[in-house]
């Protein structure tokens, strides 16, 4: 299978949707509660439509996941692009049940940094999972990201306020030596 990472666009959202639908359990302890309309063609168009504006003004990047056959296998975003003194973003990701432990987050990761480190030239890219989410501290960890802390509390995900770990990278030309 060929992961890749395309950015979004509005006319994914019956796919996402349905991608959506089919992963809900999976996804509900990792991510914050949603309404209904969530898990819509149209809320799913609502979504895409805000993502293409936060990408026109440099405030985020959503892409999918696919697969070889070009079905969406999952979301990755570079997400609250901080500029001037800071030049960091915020990761995020999910892949699909089925495709877990068959290295796509690992893959659609790498292109991630590719993109965050070369295409917009940012210094950091930091991530936050939760610390019982050993899948993703590997991923993490085998791209070189570094924990840092803990954030109590720091989102709401499943209903509860949770605490994160959180992990960052620095681009590779401007890691400390």
């Amino acid at each position: 299978m060929t992961t890749r990472l395309r950015p979004t666009s509005p006319d994914d959202a019956p796919a996402l949707a349905t991608l959506i639908v089919s992963q809900r359990e999976h996804l509900v302890p990792w991510e914050p509660a949603r309404p209904e309309s969530w898990f819509t063609a149209e809320g799913q168009r609502e979504v895409l439509e805000q993502a293409d504006a936060d990408r026109a003004a440099g405030r985020s990047h959503a892409f999918v996941i696919t697969d070889g056959s070009c079905a969406l296998i999952g979301r990755l975003n570079l997400a609250s692009v901080v500029r001037g003194a800071g030049q960091f973003c915020s990761l995020g990701y999910w892949v699909a049940r089925e495709q877990t432990g068959r290295g796509v987050a690992t893959t659609a990761v790498k292109q991630a940094l590719r993109i965050a480190f070369e295409d917009l030239g940012l210094h950091r890219v930091q991530a936050e999972t939760l610390p019982h989410n050993q899948a993703s501290r590997r991923v993490l960890e085998h791209h070189g990201f570094q924990r840092y802390g803990l954030a109590p509390q720091y989102l709401k995900i499943a209903g509860a306020w949770q605490d994160h770990e959180l992990w960052q990278r620095l681009a590779p030309n401007d890691a400390p030596r």
